[in-house]
């Protein structure tokens, strides 16, 4: 089978694989060549997937949608981390989550500062009109 991990932004993995494994809202699954169409929508977790070589590896994957169609098994998917070992991917998402946060935070303080500003201009305005 060929496994596609699509980000809105990029494709992150395009791998053959032979068994695929991942966890969607009624629990975990796993998915073979031969196993029929499917769909089911994810939940943020490991998938797993297995090479022609016989290789584990891994993907971290927010919510998002598994499509197998043939012998093709699309993930879509807002956020995602790939990695060959466990270790790996854990230390990958941890510096994941370091960057949303420093960004969440310099959302947050342009905010406040547009807030700020917005505040100082309607008091401006009040004073003016009075």
């Amino acid at each position: 089978m060929k496994l596609y991990v699509l980000l809105p932004e990029r494709v992150l993995l395009e791998t053959e694989t032979v068994k695929v494994r991942a966890e969607a809202v009624d629990g975990h699954f796993c998915l073979e060549p031969r196993h029929v169409d499917f769909i089911a929508p994810l939940v943020p977790g490991v998938l797993s997937y297995v090479t022609p070589a016989g290789r584990t590896a891994y993907v971290a994957v927010d919510e998002g949608v598994l499509v197998k169609c043939g012998f093709e098994v699309r993930v879509s998917t807002f956020k995602a981390v790939a990695g060959d070992r466990l270790e790996i991917l854990q230390a990958a998402l941890a510096q994941e989550i370091r960057q949303l946060n420093e960004a969440e935070q310099a959302t947050r303080s342009a905010l406040a500062r547009l807030e700020s500003g917005i505040l100082r201009q309607y008091g401006r305005l009040k004073t003016v009109l009075q």
